[in-house]
């Protein structure tokens, strides 16, 4: 793909790094919150997800970019991550004070929803430690321009994390431009994590100082205008009755603000309830609009991580196809699929994707 010159493989010892904070996600399964007697841990961070399902399903070499609590609980993280496959060596560890008054690391309790019950999510995630990241923490310039990454990614929960955070992704992103490295960011609109120190003016502040660096910049249009400011009239965030052509006319106007953008991408989601959605994704590349697949109620046991999925998925593509027709495939193919089991990230295989991709469907694999 000329538009996208990713540095080759054997160049680099990294595909993909992820820079991001990563929760311990505690799920009480079928149930609620506020009613029951256990959960189950997995790890999750919007950032992470990316990075896990490019190993995990893709096959990619993978590494996190983070910050744990030196205790158990951050133990039991990184025991979450190297079973997903992703490089922990570049986590930044910090001194525990036996009770979290200084560093902690944050929990995530999440309801799965069902039918008119939609999911829900109690984060508690002060004072974490990958919150209180600054500038000059991180050896950037070590890890782009020695070790060597393909591609970087990062996002909007990230920087919203504090006021340090996004000046670390601005940091971390000039550093990968001047090495070579594809820049990606997710814009994942978090209202309550800005509402600290700014609120939306700051958000918006931030990320179109982020958005100068980056090459591939996915969100939906509740993102785009929240963080960058290009309103879609008429729309209600949900794209079943969203006339995606004044999406397309949002996106426009934004790739003629950042010139830098080489694609952009958006997953097409249409809530009907928490277990029945319309779904599909669509990218511009090079002055050309593509659309995947539609899949119309489509079933889902756990939502939560499936725009990271489908994140996951398309850079896959743009990474090893010249053709963003397929990117945007493997994308929502992918996002389908890690719906369709518990957690936040894939438990897909590439050969499952391909299947979706092919237009295969759900009967018995023999």
């Amino acid at each position: 793909m000329s538009v996208l010159k990713v540095k080759s493989a054997n160049q680099c010892r990294f595909d993909i790094l992820s820079l991001g904070e990563v929760m311990l996600r505690l799920d009480p399964g079928e149930g609620r919150i506020r009613t029951t007697r256990q959960f189950s841990a997995w790890e999750g961070g919007g950032e992470y997800n990316v990075a896990r399902g490019l190993r995990r399903c893709f096959g990619q070499r993978a590494v996190l970019v983070s910050a744990f609590a030196k205790n158990d609980v951050g133990l039991l993280m990184e025991d979450l991550i190297l079973q997903g496959g992703v490089d922990t060596s570049l986590i930044k560890w910090v001194a525990y004070d036996g009770i979290g008054r200084t560093v902690r690391n944050g929990l995530n309790f999440t309801e799965r929803g069902f039918g008119v019950r939609g999911a829900v999510g109690c984060s508690d995630r002060g004072n974490t430690a990958a919150s209180q990241l600054k500038k000059g923490d991180v050896d950037w310039e070590h890890i782009f321009g020695e070790l060597g990454v393909r591609w970087f990614h990062t996002g909007g929960i990230f920087a919203g994390l504090s006021e340090t955070t996004g000046e670390v992704v601005i940091e971390a992103a000039t550093v990968a431009k001047k090495h070579g490295t594809m820049v990606s960011y997710d814009l994942n609109y978090r209202p309550s994590l800005w509402k600290g120190f700014g609120g939306i003016d700051k958000c918006r502040e931030v990320n179109r100082e982020i958005a100068r660096h980056v090459d591939v910049m996915i969100g939906n249009e509740e993102d785009f205008t929240a963080c960058l400011g290009f309103a879609v009239d008429g729309a209600d965030h949900n794209l079943t009755d969203l006339d995606v052509s004044k999406f397309k006319k949002m996106i426009a106007k934004a790739v003629m603000e950042f010139p830098n953008f080489k694609a952009t991408a958006t997953t097409l989601r249409g809530v009907k309830t928490a277990t029945i959605n319309d779904w599909g994704a669509m990218c511009w590349v090079d002055g050309q609009f593509y659309t995947s697949v539609q899949r119309p109620d489509l079933e889902i046991m756990d939502r939560v991580g499936g725009g990271d999925s489908f994140a996951s998925g398309f850079i896959y593509g743009l990474m090893n196809f010249d053709d963003p027709q397929l990117a945007v495939e493997y994308g929502a193919a992918h996002g389908a699929l890690a719906m369709t089991t518990p957690g936040d990230t894939t438990m897909a295989s590439l050969d499952e994707v391909k299947k979706l991709v092919g237009g295969g469907g759900a009967r018995v694999d023999r």
